[in-house]
């Protein structure tokens, strides 16, 4: 049995959870899980029904996107997924999805501000826009660089998707719900008319700061390697 078993049972898990809840269709989207210790990561494979996955078809890619494991080839997207380990000390997961209501957002052009404070201090204080570039495109990877910096656990892909990143895959799943939550209710409430509310600034820059709290924590562990 691969070393890497446990993290391709999460990677198909996580990935037919993303299906069976209507946050892609077809193949679309790509998740992945960095393997703790190493510049290795489990990712799906290209053009592959999430339904009928199988751990055994699950890629094992190194940070040069050299192949370790895997009968297929891994997503287009794994450059971007490396780009976000690279330049995200405290991520280990990454969910690249095709929610509906986040997806309005990516064609209106619209960052989603601070709404809910039990989804700022999850995701930050901003679902930011990343520029469009074409899906697999180096482009794109450097468009996504670009925006990591801000810290926060959701991104908005133009005419494209969501992205989002957690500490865990479970933690990186749950953002890409909360952040389908905002976008449906933010989408709604702009469809009365009114002006949204948003949080008050002095609120949501202090549950932004607990969450970055928390990424130190998880970056510090992994600088300092203890288990």
């Amino acid at each position: 049995m691969s070393k890497y078993e446990q993290y391709k049972k999460d990677v198909v898990k996580y990935s037919q959870m993303m299906f069976a809840k209507g946050f892609t269709v077809g193949t679309g989207g790509n998740v992945s899980i960095l393997v703790d210790g190493e510049d290795v990561i489990a990712i799906t494979p290209s053009n592959r029904e999430y339904m009928d996955l199988t751990p055994a078809d699950i890629c094992i890619v190194d940070f040069d996107m050299n192949v370790i494991e895997g009968k297929f080839n891994p997503s287009r997207e794994t450059g971007l997924h490396i780009a976000v380990y690279k330049n995200r000390p405290d991520a280990n997961a990454v969910v690249h999805s095709h929610p509906v209501y986040t997806s309005i957002f990516a064609l209106t052009n619209k960052p989603l501000p601070a709404l809910f404070d039990e989804v700022t201090i999850s995701i930050g204080n901003i679902t930011d826009i990343i520029p469009y570039a074409l899906s697999g495109s180096d482009e794109l990877v450097d468009h996504v660089k670009t925006k990591l910096s801000n810290r926060c656990n959701c991104y908005i892909l133009q005419n494209h998707g969501a992205l989002s990143i957690g500490q865990t895959i479970a933690k990186a799943f749950r953002n890409l719900e909360l952040m389908e939550k905002s976008s449906q209710v933010y989408y709604q409430a702009l469809a009365t008319g009114e002006k949204p509310s948003t949080l008050p600034p002095e609120m949501s820059d202090i549950l932004f700061q607990l969450m970055k709290a928390e990424q130190d924590i998880e970056t510090d562990r992994k600088k300092n390697k203890t288990p």
